[in-house]
């Protein structure tokens, strides 16, 4: 049989099973250790570029045996930034039960993603769209060496910083603002305001953890807040400063975003009717 008839044949039990089979809508969360991804959202076949969101994809194509699923995060982290609650929604048509759902995936995706667990979501459940909030963790070594074992999930710079001034510039993230100095080039959203529920810095030893809860983040602002406290720790400028610059809505104002790899996505919240 000639190759273009036999995949006419082969698109045509496609579609034929897919009427047959109602697709199940699916919430999952997932873990991942971000270093050897190129972050999480696909990119062109051109690039060949590993993302979290194309192992996933394919994870599922091969426990489906059908064609792309396509697969929504609520957050689409950057390469080298990790995940211990993304959560993502997809609808499959294979009926498994969440438990289920959570083996089969666990034996076919590489070791630095796992699947935490699996329900089925309601039909207008998007994984972005339906989040009401999102904790973001990052976490800085600052101490003069850093321990191999710790390279991959924190950042490190070694100098000693000024407590206080890290303290005072993460209270200036809370409340409602535009944070429009912080956006990185390459975003397309209708509004840079975001409302910040949590911004907190605290002390372990040498090591800085900060965490930001928010309705929504833009590309990059997490590690730009980081940026933040890390010039103004550093004395390069000054929590004053930081506050004109907030308001200037001009990215060149604003201090550099710190590396990748200390940030982790923590948790998304949805509301109660939806899924927590």
């Amino acid at each position: 049989m000639p190759p273009v008839r036999r995949r006419q044949q082969a698109r045509e039990a496609r579609l034929a099973r897919g009427a047959l089979i109602a697709k199940v809508h699916y919430r999952v969360v997932l873990a991942y250790d971000g270093t050897d991804f190129e972050g999480w959202q696909s990119q062109s076949r051109a690039t060949a570029a590993r993302t979290i969101q194309g192992v996933v994809e394919a994870a599922l194509v091969k426990l489906s045996g059908g064609p792309r699923v396509v697969v929504a995060a609520a957050g689409r982290t950057d390469a080298g930034v990790h995940a211990l609650g993304q959560v993502a929604c997809f609808r499959l048509e294979r009926d498994l039960s969440p438990a289920d759902l959570v083996r089969a995936l666990n034996g076919i995706l590489p070791f630095d993603v796992r699947v935490l667990s699996a329900d089925e979501a309601p039909g207008d459940f998007h994984a972005r769209r339906s989040a009401v909030s999102k904790l973001y963790r990052y976490v800085l070594d600052t101490g003069p060496v850093q321990l191999p074992t710790r390279r991959r999930f924190a950042g490190h710079l070694p100098t000693s910083l000024d407590r206080g001034a890290v303290r005072e510039v993460a209270g200036l993230f809370l409340g409602r603002h535009d944070f429009a100095s912080l956006q990185s080039a390459g975003s397309s959203v209708t509004t840079t305001e975001r409302t910040v529920t949590r911004s907190d810095a605290a002390w372990h030893d040498e090591t800085l953890v900060y965490e930001v809860e928010a309705d929504g983040f833009l590309r990059k602002m997490v590690r730009s807040l980081v940026g933040g406290l890390i010039a103004a720790g550093r004395g390069v400028t000054t929590p004053a400063a930081l506050r004109t610059a907030l308001a200037a809505r001009d990215r060149r104002l604003w201090p550099a975003p710190a590396e990748a790899r200390g940030l982790t996505l923590v948790r998304v919240d949805y509301p109660d009717p939806v899924l927590t």
